[in-house]
Formats: C-alpha cells, sequence, structure tokens
C-alpha cells in the first residue's frame, strides 16, 4: 500500500472539479437538447457520426469506436433510435453476417432541426466561458490525455 501515490490537495481540487464539470456540463446539454428537440445527447452524437460519414453510413463496430461505447449499449441505443424511425439498418453486401447503421430522412431532418441551439447552448455554456488561449490550452490537455489513453503503454509512464 505504501506505493500508491495519492492525489495532493492541489491534484484532488482538480480532479474533482473537472469531474463536477463533466457530468454537470452533459447533464445541462442533455436536458437543453431534448427540450428544444426531443434528441438525447446520445441521440445527437450517433446522428452526427453518421453525418459525417459517406453515404450517412457506418458498421456498428465503427460508431462504437467512435464514440467509445460499449456493443450492448450501442445495440440497445440504435434499437430505440430505429423505432423513432432516426436510423435503420442494412444488411453489408461485402459481409453477409455483417451490417451497416443508416442515417435515415428523419433522422438527418431531427439532426439539421436540432444542431443550430445545441451549437448555440455549447457556445453559451462552454466556448464562451474560456479566452481562446485558454481553449487552446484545454485543446492541448485534452490531447495529452487522449493520447495516454489510446496508448497502452500510457498505462505504464
Amino acid at each position: 500500500m505504501s506505493d500508491i501515490r495519492w492525489l495532493d490537495d492541489d491534484e484532488q481540487r482538480a480532479w474533482r472539479a473537472y469531474l463536477r464539470l463533466q457530468g454537470s456540463l452533459g447533464a445541462e446539454l442533455n436536458r437543453r437538447l431534448q427540450a428544444s428537440s426531443g434528441l438525447s445527447l446520445a441521440d445527437y452524437d450517433v446522428l452526427v457520426r453518421l453525418t459525417d460519414a459517406p453515404d450517412g453510413r457506418l458498421r456498428p463496430y465503427e460508431l462504437q469506436r467512435e464514440l467509445h461505447w460499449e456493443q450492448s449499449r450501442l445495440s440497445h441505443h440504435l434499437g430505440r433510435m430505429q423505432k423513432r424511425g432516426l436510423v435503420r439498418r442494412e444488411e453489408c453486401d461485402e459481409d453477409r453476417r455483417g451490417a451497416y447503421v443508416l442515417l435515415t430522412e428523419a433522422g438527418r431532418e431531427a439532426i439539421t432541426q436540432a444542431a443550430p441551439d445545441h451549437v448555440e447552448t455549447v457556445r453559451r455554456l462552454f466556448i464562451d466561458a474560456l479566452s481562446p488561449e485558454q481553449l487552446r490550452a484545454l485543446e492541448g490537455l485534452a490531447v495529452q490525455v487522449l493520447a495516454r489513453l489510446e496508448d497502452p503503454a500510457g498505462e505504464r509512464a
């Protein structure tokens, strides 16, 4: 137990502030998005990935990788979105066991309608609260931590 590197007071405050920020911002963005568009933040994330994809379609494993979701979460969420007509599944001609997730016209319309209010909310709650220098620093911090998360050796660093 003596090898444990406990957080000092400054580290503890920074870590807890980050956790509060992440939780509070996510909850508020979700609440406002649902109120204005009926979409959850998870719906929006899926729709963004599909609108960014060629032909509005991705393989489920690609969505899973981009969203960093567990397979069961993605499967259940896509099922709910499919029932609402936002996405549909299509067999993959190249791989009979595989499938694609496709953005439907209703899904495209939903994100087109939701995006302006959502972007304004992100700007008002997050972007406008920070200076350009703080945004650059935040990006640098995020890139640095993400690189460690994506590098299996990062756990040993």
